[in-house]
């Protein structure tokens, strides 16, 4: 797929149908694959990546890119175009300044959760047909493929794009990968378990606001805990309150527009599964209001910010339409 990519980006730009391409370069490991911009064929040939560590979702990079003047190539993946498309809905992305090219995805892995299943010491990782051949300081290791994929990619919610300009490959399905059940697993507990779970998970937190910068929907000019008067911009939590505080308050903020991507678990560097929390949202609001995917399109109201008096808690309201 990386060379029919490649094609495809050296196609557009050579003539003329876009700037510059917004794709995947190697990083200082093997395993480390960062977003870029590309702007001729020759650093395309250089440097353009994709493969099983892509797993950057680009669709936060367009809100700069879109606005740049002249038009983008961005290359998505299924779950990258459910951002796309909600920062689409509210206004973030200058839709005509970007050709969206689509491109399968059966699951991106990462360092971090190699080194959870005893791959130490990382030299280089080569693709053998489904596995893994990875190279370490202390001998060649083989994985398949399928045993190195994280959580969030084995309960992905689609491989089916749901916005694209040209499509590569063949387009995937929506899966009933059962991504709830962690969450019922954790509704299932007893309060004081829950609570020690996620104090357990939390209290690992060094806020160094990777979940919040990485994540599509966390897309405010300035940031509340970037606020110097709030008395917690810019500084490791002082106590178990303010661990709380951030991560709850950051999963409220994006209720509704969370599109599940997983990012803010990929880049959290002390492992925190910060994805289930805002799933638990996301089950509910399925629940309270229906079934409702954001991102799915860019004309539907979120049931957040759409009130009829059939929502959830309808006694607060008369049929008049008065406080009752």
């Amino acid at each position: 797929m990386q060379e029919v990519m490649l094609e495809k980006a050296k196609e557009l730009l050579q003539s003329g149908a876009v700037d510059r391409v917004l794709g995947w370069k190697a990083g200082e490991f093997a395993y480390d694959i960062t977003p870029c911009v590309f702007a001729s064929a020759q650093e395309l040939e250089a440097g353009f990546v994709y493969n099983d560590f892509c797993g950057n979702n680009l669709s936060k990079y367009l809100i700069k890119e879109s606005r740049k003047g002249g038009k983008v190539l961005a290359f998505l993946k299924p779950c990258d175009t459910y951002s796309f498309n909600q920062l689409i809905k509210e206004h973030r992305i200058v839709r005509e300044n970007v050709l969206v090219v689509g491109v399968p995805c059966q699951g991106m892995t990462d360092g971090e959760t190699l080194k959870a299943k005893g791959v130490k010491g990382i030299l280089g990782i080569k693709t053998e047909g489904e596995d893994f051949v990875i190279n370490t300081l202390y001998g060649d290791r083989t994985m398949a493929k399928k045993d190195a994929l994280p959580e969030r990619c084995l309960s992905c919610k689609s491989k089916k794009h749901v916005v694209y300009d040209e499509l590569l490959g063949q387009e995937g399905d929506k899966l009933d990968s059962g991504r709830f059940d962690l969450v019922n697993k954790l509704e299932a507990m007893d309060p004081e378990e829950r609570f020690a779970f996620w104090r357990g998970e939390l209290s690992r937190c060094i806020r160094c606001n990777a979940c919040r910068n990485v994540c599509p929907a966390c897309s405010c000019e300035k940031c509340v805990f970037d606020n110097d008067a709030s008395g917690v911009a810019q500084k490791a939590a002082a106590d178990s309150f303010e661990e709380n505080m951030f991560h709850i308050i950051r999963a409220f903020h994006v209720a509704g527009r969370c599109t599940d991507c997983g990012e803010c678990s990929r880049v959290c560097p002390q492992n925190i599964p910060l994805h289930l929390l805002n799933r638990k949202f996301i089950k509910d609001i399925n629940t309270l209001y229906g079934d409702y995917q954001a991102g799915e399109d860019t004309v539907s109201r979120a049931p957040l910010t759409n009130f009829t008096e059939g929502d959830a808690e309808p006694s607060i309201v008369t049929k008049g339409g008065k406080k009752a």
